[in-house]
């Protein structure tokens, strides 16, 4: 994937929008599904205790002239969904969860013309949202500060209302008006199922690439295969990276990174002690160490330890706590300063990422990467409790819920 020209992007994007500002007048509202009519209730899987969904039935409301009615065709199970489903942790039960979403619009608002980038929306489109923004007017999609999402809303964690079809674990889902919404209907299911946690990564390596270090010809490490370090993996091959070392406890991960990118990988489970594996790193990248890091893992051991992989001038990008994880034990002189490391933290996405995250998708396809095969599990709604199960036994990579 070539390097991201901002400035063409946004000329383009403003581009589209003044070509749709001459048709901006009032129309009905267009409320006739393509595929058939639109049921009067719509099923939700409502989280109602730990480790306990019920599916509910709920009527479909009247959409407002800014609203969308979607139908669910898919959505993935995150590490987040496995946190509220463990120990609610945000406080939302009960609560609609899913934030990796996507279906198909089958009912749209009078004023409804265009999506966040200015493309055209109409019946029958393939949608994902990303963010509620509400009245913050620092994060657009013109945002060149790199300003994160933090206290904006996402629909899957949306406290429970009077709608109550406000996550992707349902068969519908109102989107807002004002609400994030992309049009992707050149993108497969499977594809855009995983299209919001490749959005964290993007940003990841955006962030990455700030430090100046993360070049064509670095030695990269990423420490920790689950879907998120997979799909990191991922993002640096398709950038042309190819000297991609990954690091996990787990034999079927590690293989599975060589297929998407990994030019070698690392079991620490074979080493004792961080010397041990230390030495096992810089044997994977040819006696060096890595010139540039990624921790993917919620560990505050793994945190600790991956200092030591990374060489004097080094850098490192840590995403791997999206909750509070626990305190991780360093040496500042040692880790940090007499090797001069260059950190920086990366924590969910810009709008404009899911933009790139878009190429990104077809970028992997095209160079042969298999992304799509990390999608291993897949469960009906009515079978949700199993899917999150399935998922805290780690039995697979990631698992989704389609709908049929």
């Amino acid at each position: 994937m070539e390097q991201v020209n901002i400035e063409e992007i946004v000329k383009q994007v403003l581009s589209e929008m003044k070509g749709s500002a001459g048709s901006q007048a009032a129309a009905p509202a267009r409320s006739a599904a393509p595929a058939g009519a639109i049921p009067k209730t719509s099923r939700v899987a409502m989280l109602t205790g730990l480790e306990n969904y019920d599916i509910k039935e709920y009527p479909i409301p009247e959409l407002g002239d800014d609203d969308i009615l979607v139908k669910v065709e898919g959505c993935g199970v995150c590490g987040t969904d496995a946190h509220e489903f463990k120990r609610d942790p945000f406080g939302l039960i009960p609560v609609v969860l899913g934030h990796e979403g996507t279906g198909e619009i089958v009912k749209m608002g009078k004023n409804v013309k265009v999506d966040s980038a200015g493309k055209p929306l109409a019946l029958g489109d393939k949608v994902v949202t990303c963010m509620i923004f509400k009245d913050n007017p620092d994060i657009t999609m013109f945002d060149l500060n790199k300003q994160n999402v933090g206290g904006a809303d996402v629909y899957g964690l949306l406290p429970d209302d009077d709608i109550h079809l406000n996550g992707w674990f349902a068969d519908y889902l109102v989107v807002r008006g004002g609400s994030s919404i992309f049009n992707v209907s050149d993108l497969d299911l499977d594809s855009r199922i995983l299209i919001e946690p490749c959005a964290v990564l993007i940003h990841a390596v955006e962030r990455a690439k700030t430090t100046g270090i993360l070049r064509f010809n670095s030695r990269v490490a990423v420490q920790g295969c689950g879907p998120i370090g997979l799909i990191c993996i991922a993002i640096l091959r398709t950038m042309g990276i190819q000297n991609i070392v990954a690091i996990d406890g787990e034999q079927k991960r590690l293989d599975f990174a060589k297929e998407l990118g990994a030019s070698a990988s690392v079991n620490f489970k074979d080493h004792k002690g961080i010397e041990e594996l230390t030495e096992a790193v810089k044997d994977a990248f040819g006696g060096y160490l890595a010139d540039f890091a990624f921790q993917c893992t919620g560990s505050p051991v793994a945190h600790a330890n991956i200092y030591k992989f990374i060489r004097n001038g080094g850098g490192l990008c840590e995403l791997g706590f999206f909750i509070n994880g626990g305190d991780a034990t360093i040496n500042p002189h040692f880790d940090i300063c007499s090797k001069e490391i260059t950190t920086v933290g990366s924590w969910v996405y810009t709008l404009r990422d899911y933009a790139t995250t878009f190429d990104f998708l077809k970028s992997a396809k095209q160079i042969g990467l298999p992304i799509n095969k990390l999608i291993t599990h897949k469960f009906p709604l009515d079978q949700i409790n199993e899917a999150h199960h399935t998922n805290l036994r780690m039995e697979g990579l990631k698992i989704a819920i389609i709908n049929e």
